[in-house]
């Protein structure tokens, strides 16, 4: 197999929300030329409408959008792993890129294309390790156990469909043990991950003419003043909320005010604003707790006499739960034996501030590393960009951690 075009292809689908169907059958197919034996599935509505990382109603935009996965076995006894990552991708606007999104480019080792680093590069990774160790072990120079199964998950960008699917309702015919998850983590050992409450902040005030401002209730003021008792909220927290992987981070438990829509006409006091709102939830805390901190910050403004405002503060999209495992679970002193093994030197667990399909698969008791090429500075970012040789790298390492976690 011709890896480097294997990735151009796959890169060349637009996989963004809803359009995954394309791009995961050419993969089942690829499944199945290399003697994979192959499974699918998809998200049932209804079910995801009970999870609490998803809207209460169910979204019928969640149904036919098909995970794939490859497996082979070494043994029909032994334990299973599963190197996963997601074929979505996030929207890529042609204008604010050197070249088509969807067309990959090369400057010598650096890929450029959307999701080649978040995280194609990285699946394909995951794929070339399991035939690597495949390979291995018909010429003698492995003798692993159980079984090494490739996932290609929907929908990840949008809670992890596809992942919160498979945890819910195993898609295999045998138990699954641990899981790595490819995410650009710069080849670092990932095993804390952040969680995230999305908000929806409505601000109504009084409109007025321009000209006589005064008798207006201008809601931007008002959301000034959310936006500050937030960040002093989160500035506190930041002090209060410790967590030993995150020290080195200049804000651990980010909030951030993603859009902000208000008023109707240049001449006239805004009297209505909508703002969406992510904020940080730090792995041993829960969603709702974090969420009650920030509506009791609000509710706190609001009840201060010059507060003129009403407002509503409600749920909207995914949440992201935070998701952590012990460093020394045997699949994360795997991920670190197989990177030792290749080289890679700085093999300390780690935490990252954002969030991932391994809270999925840990809730499911599977536990999960994330660890894989490129840098998620990359990710959702214009020109999107991944070094080849880490991409390398990380097959190397992978294939090492399969076969240490494989061990007889």
């Amino acid at each position: 197999m011709d890896r480097r075009a294997f990735v151009e292809r796959l890169l060349r689908f637009d996989t963004t929300a809803g359009n995954e169907a394309p791009a995961a059958a050419w993969l089942r197919d690829r499944f199945e030329e290399l003697d994979l034996e192959t499974y699918e599935w998809t998200a049932d509505p209804e079910t995801l409408a009970e999870h609490p990382s998803f809207p209460d109603e169910p979204d019928l935009s969640f149904a036919d959008r098909p995970s794939v996965a490859g497996v082979h076995e070494f043994t029909e006894e032994g334990p299973t792993i599963l190197l996963n990552g997601h074929l979505d991708v996030v929207p890529a606007a042609p204008a604010a890129w050197s070249s088509d999104p969807f067309e990959p480019t090369w400057d010598g080792d650096a890929l450029t294309a959307r999701g080649a680093a978040d995280m194609k590069a990285g699946l394909a990774a995951c794929l070339f390790a399991a035939l690597d160790l495949r390979d291995a072990a018909e010429r003698g120079d492995a003798d692993p156990a159980g079984r090494v199964v490739v996932e290609a998950v929907a929908g990840e960008e949008e809670g992890g469909i596809g992942a919160a699917a498979a945890a819910a309702a195993n898609p295999y015919p045998f138990d699954r043990d641990a899981c790595v998850v490819a995410e650009p983590t710069d080849l670092a050992p990932v095993v804390a991950c952040e969680g995230t409450v999305m908000k929806r902040l409505t601000l109504t005030g009084r409109s007025a003419h321009a000209a006589t401002r005064w008798r207006g209730a201008d809601v931007l003021d008002g959301f000034e003043r959310v936006r500050e008792r937030f960040h002093a909220l989160e500035r506190g927290r930041d002090e209060q909320v410790t967590h030993p992987l995150y020290g080195d981070y200049p804000v651990a438990w980010p909030v951030v005010c993603g859009t902000v829509e208000a008023g109707e006409w240049s001449s006239t006091v805004p009297a209505s604003l909508t703002a969406e709102w992510r904020l940080g939830v730090a792995p041993g805390e829960t969603v709702a707790e974090v969420e009650r901190a920030y509506e009791e910050a609000l509710d706190d403004l609001a009840a201060e006499s010059d507060w003129p405002f009403d407002q509503r503060f409600e749920r909207f999209s995914v949440q992201f739960e935070p998701s952590e495992i012990d460093p020394d679970e045997p699949v994360g002193t795997a991920v670190q034996a197989g990177m030792a093994s290749v080289g890679i030197d700085d093999a300390d667990p780690a935490g990252a501030t954002y969030g991932t399909d391994a809270r999925h698969y840990i809730d499911a008791g599977i536990p999960t590393v994330v660890f894989g090429p490129g840098r998620i500075e990359e990710a959702h970012y214009p020109d999107e960009t991944v070094a080849w040789s880490e991409v390398e790298r990380a097959t190397e390492a992978l294939t090492e951690t399969a076969r240490c976690y494989l061990s007889r």
